[in-house]
């Protein structure tokens, strides 16, 4: 199933159309055409009219999301799925947890922008490799017996190479259209970012900072058991660790909350970012904190049922276990993110009373291709006029801060010790490729039961005294 996407038509030529033609300047999956991307460019501006494309809660055919604002202020999380992502069963998702001042702004523009330069790289290489600029990505290669096994295997690896590629690529983009936004300050602002790319069996992940991505999957007894899928990027990876000492940044815990190491500037306690990679922070790209996302792959099968993408207000309190449980007992598909939120929720308050609990951002992405009827949605609380928002595009939430500046108001992701108790409601240069996530990383854990409050300690306090890098 295809999707069609212009500046100049808004029209879909997706199987489910009716009567709308499609858009001669569109590229389509079921019928291929020699335009290169370039004629498809697609601006900010339109993206709301971009047919199975959701980012506020709601459902799609295939997935769920929820989000739900902790009490530290405006919601800093970001989520999207998008279906018919490109030709050939390709589908898009992806959570941002932003942290500063301006972190709700820099998760939304990522979550904007990062597919968009994704699908660009993807374009652009193969209109480099056949001359021809069709958008035809195979992710299911047929494998036969003889010779044509070897080549298919090397098929698969060149597709691998190419999403490595461009997730190198578009994540480094996006880093650099941060730092030179007129409008958008994120010198101690940011994002983390867990994105997934499902073309047919193949599943392809690029991450930074501490969002994580699990899959829920029956094992020979046909028991559901939970798969991370990602680690959890935090300053005190030994690797991780060691590239930031490497580069004059300190790492350190402080002693009212020991189980968060945090990255600080190594001439000011400050700003004790809670994770080791991440868009936007500039104040600490020079200290070891980078946007480089870790890469891999994954050939999917029969026994994978869904994927779940979270932001850590839903890790801190939730064990992988935990999460599979809660979204397979789930009485309906539709309503297994908002449950999953609801179950965290319940969990802050019973494990941290005291604590300020964070964002919780959720994607539920079911690997069969399957959800529930419209019925069974309306009876999960979910009213026929969000689904319908969701699927126009009509979203309910501030654009990211293209037309006016934020307010510098405190918005309690930022800590002071004169902080109150109240809680307020306010309005590197990229080098090299990425290591392979080693086994001993892969069994990496987030902190369970953190009793973290924020991602950021405190904004830098540059004086005079500052020393030249």
């Amino acid at each position: 199933m295809g999707c069609c996407v212009s500046t100049s038509s808004r029209s879909s030529c997706s199987n489910r159309s009716h009567s709308e033609a499609a858009s001669p300047s569109c590229f389509c999956g079921q019928k291929r055409t020699k335009r290169t991307f370039s004629d498809h460019v697609i601006a900010l501006q339109h993206l709301p009219s971009v047919p199975n494309r959701i980012f506020t809660n709601g459902k799609s055919r295939t997935s769920c999301i929820f989000t739900q604002q902790g009490r530290k202020g405006i919601n800093q999380d970001a989520m999207i799925v998008w279906e018919d992502f490109m030709p050939e069963d390709v589908t898009f998702c992806g959570v941002f947890d932003g942290h500063g001042p301006h972190g709700h702004l820099v998760a939304r523009k990522v979550r904007d922008a990062l597919p968009l330069k994704l699908l660009s790289s993807m374009h652009s290489h193969q209109s480099r490799q056949n001359g021809s600029g069709r958008t035809c990505f195979k992710g299911n290669s047929k494998k036969s017996d003889g010779g044509d096994s070897e080549k298919d295997g090397s098929a698969e690896d060149r597709l691998n190479s190419l999403w490595r590629e461009a997730f190198m690529k578009s994540y480094k983009a996006m880093d650099k259209e941060l730092r030179s936004h007129p409008n958008l300050d994120c010198f101690c602002s940011g994002s983390t970012a867990v994105t997934i790319v499902k073309q047919g069996s193949n599943l392809y992940m690029g991450y930074i900072g501490d969002s994580r991505a699990i899959m829920g999957s029956k094992d020979s007894n046909d028991s559901m058991v939970a798969i991370q899928l990602t680690v959890d990027l935090k300053p005190d990876l030994p690797r991780e660790a060691e590239r930031i000492k490497r580069c004059k940044g300190r790492v350190f815990a402080l002693q009212d909350e020991p189980e968060v190491p945090r990255v600080w500037l190594p001439f000011d306690d400050a700003p004790g970012l809670a994770m080791a990679r991440a868009f936007g922070d500039f104040c600490l790209k020079e200290y070891g904190v980078i946007s480089i996302p870790e890469f891999s792959h994954r050939v999917l099968t029969e026994r994978d049922q869904f994927i779940v993408l979270a932001s850590d207000g839903v890790w801190d309190v939730l064990s992988n276990e935990e999460v599979v449980d809660i979204v397979s007992s789930a009485p309906s598909r539709s309503s297994a993110a908002r449950i999953l939120v609801d179950s965290a929720a319940r969990e802050w308050k019973l494990k941290y009373p005291t604590s300020k609990m964070d964002d919780c951002a959720v994607v539920c992405l079911f690997l069969d291709g399957k959800m529930d009827s419209e019925s069974d949605y309306e009876e999960q609380g979910f009213s026929s006029a969000t689904l319908q928002s969701n699927h126009s595009g009509n979203a309910v939430e501030s654009d990211d801060g293209q037309k006016s500046e934020p307010s510098l108001q405190r918005n309690f992701t930022v800590r002071s010790a004169e902080e109150s108790d109240s809680y307020g409601r306010p309005p590197p240069e990229f080098e090299g490729n990425v290591d392979t996530v080693s086994g001993e990383d892969q069994n990496w854990s987030g902190l369970e039961g953190v009793t973290r409050v924020n991602s950021l300690v405190q904004l830098p306090r540059f004086s005079e005294e500052r020393p030249n890098p």
